[in-house]
């Protein structure tokens, strides 16, 4: 549920329902990959893999735990059925760091 203030006044409301062409076709495994892949991407950890393995000098460890918190999220996320149609939103995934 989400809090929401509309016209002066409070009151809960259902988050959105994802489109009809995503509920059209079966969610897979490899969806789920692709999008904590996509947030592996966003913080660059293969530039820091290759820094690490390159220099020596360890990823810092925010990094290294976020990969892993991603890793274990979509662990989790592929093991339910089925998989959430709004497996993508930020509920189901740490957060970003920044």
């Amino acid at each position: 549920m989400r809090f929401a203030v509309i016209e002066g006044s409070r009151e809960w409301t259902e988050p959105t329902r994802p489109a009809l062409r995503d509920m059209s076709r079966s969610l897979s495994v490899e969806d789920v990959e692709a999008e904590a892949q996509r947030r592996l991407r966003a913080v660059r950890l293969d530039e820091w893999r290759t820094r690490e393995f390159i220099t020596g000098r360890p990823m810092p460890d925010e990094v290294r735990h976020y990969a892993m918190q991603v890793e274990f999220a979509a662990q989790a996320i592929s093991r339910l059925l089925p998989i959430p149609g709004d497996f993508n939103s930020d509920v189901y995934w740490p957060r970003a760091l920044g």
